[in-house]
């Protein structure tokens, strides 16, 4: 037997997971051509719009060349027709055609100037190169492989919590983040989402955004603990969860009073606790509950204590 008691009730609790980066982003080929240089190498950090590499662009020169003279003739031909109109050489149909010729002469001369621009390979997002897969004379396809990219000046601590724990949760909440790896430093967490529903496993996945210091020691791939703190709670009645008949859902128990009498009792529970169970309504300090041996017994049953 046990005696029903309140007991501080501390909700700390810990959880581990895994570090991953705050941006990773895999570059690939846009066009086919041959790189004449590579900028960067692995290790180096690049910023946003940065150029990487160099891809040889003498067709789309032409390209551009041949796309500025169809446009500079379809400005011509279109002046000369909308001069005609008011002689009443041409038709308005005439002058509406040159004009729309004119308009696609334009688009086509900003394509070949965007393809040229495309040529010089940029960063899209601040990070440090984990992978270079190309060289200088590489002969690229649409679609191959030239960087990657990963920013790790904020990561995110990806864990998992069981009911319990999801429900003292909530976005936005703090956590303070360590390393597996460096104990000794500390780092602030934020929860920026908890998802709505359990895995395969009963546990909810949860994702702690991080900001690395100055040196980023925190690396993608790394094992990491982050820990909740909670205001200190009054003293609850905790229980055994064998205490319960069956489950913990059938919310009875059996206490036996001071004629070793069983009695069945019916409870409010609150929170589970790993194997304690809080009773909000039903039992008083100090009623013995009976732990083991209840599929025996009914209300009124008289129990041999066993000390």
């Amino acid at each position: 037997m046990v005696a029903a008691s309140k007991e501080p009730l501390s909700l700390d609790f810990s959880a581990n997971g895994k570090f991953a980066a705050g941006q990773e982003l895999r570059f690939a080929a846009e066009m086919a051509g041959r790189v004449i240089s590579v900028l960067v190498d692995e290790g180096d950090y690049v910023k946003k719009g940065q150029t990487l590499a160099v891809v040889k662009t003498d067709n789309l020169a032409v390209d551009i060349r041949n796309a500025e003279d169809a446009y500079q003739n379809a400005l011509r031909d279109k002046q000369r027709y909308e001069n005609a109109f008011q002689t009443g050489g041409v038709t308005r149909q005439q002058v509406d055609q040159a004009i729309l010729a004119l308009r696609n002469a334009e688009a086509k001369m900003e394509l070949a100037k965007i393809k040229a621009s495309d040529a010089n390979i940029r960063a899209s997002i601040n990070g440090i190169i984990n992978k270079r897969m190309i060289e200088p004379g590489s002969v690229l396809a649409p679609g191959t492989q030239l960087f990657e990219i990963v920013d790790v000046s904020m990561l995110t601590l990806d864990i998992a919590v069981d009911e319990s724990q999801v429900a003292r949760l909530q976005v936005g909440a703090d956590a303070v983040i360590k390393a597996s790896v460096i104990p000794d430093k500390q780092f602030e967490g934020k929860i920026e989402f908890i998802a709505p529903k359990a895995d395969e496993n009963l546990n909810f996945p949860v994702k702690i955004r991080v900001k690395n210091n100055a040196g980023s020691s925190l690396k993608a791939g790394m094992y990491g603990i982050a820990s909740f703190r909670f205001q200190q709670q009054e003293p609850a009645m905790l229980i055994p969860r064998s205490a319960f008949i069956g489950s913990v859902s059938s919310n009875q128990v059996f206490v036996a009073d001071e004629s070793n009498t069983a009695r069945l009792k019916t409870v409010v529970t609150g929170r589970l606790l790993g194997d304690k169970v809080e009773v909000v309504r039903g039992l008083q300090e100090g009623e013995r509950l009976i732990v083991s041996g209840q599929v025996n017994l009914t209300d009124g049953t008289l129990v041999n204590v066993l000390q």
